[in-house]
């Protein structure tokens, strides 16, 4: 195994993971609001589940997104 590699593609992975999810936020909360679902003032708790195959990794992070 290469370190650097492992490395470089880990980070690559979490970069577009970030990136990713926070678009779906967002636009999770604008429809929420537009459709009356949310007000804009909560705090919604989160969980974000990773899993890795063949090494049979599961790992949540859970926490919350305040809106206000």
């Amino acid at each position: 195994m290469n370190e650097d590699v492992l490395n470089n593609s880990i980070r690559k992975y979490l970069k577009t993971v970030g990136v990713t999810s926070q678009r779906e936020i967002e636009k999770a909360v604008r429809e929420g609001i537009a459709s009356g679902r949310l007000k804009g003032k909560e705090t919604l708790p989160a969980k974000v589940v990773l899993t890795l195959g063949q090494v049979d990794l599961h790992f949540e992070v859970k926490g919350s997104i305040e809106l206000a």
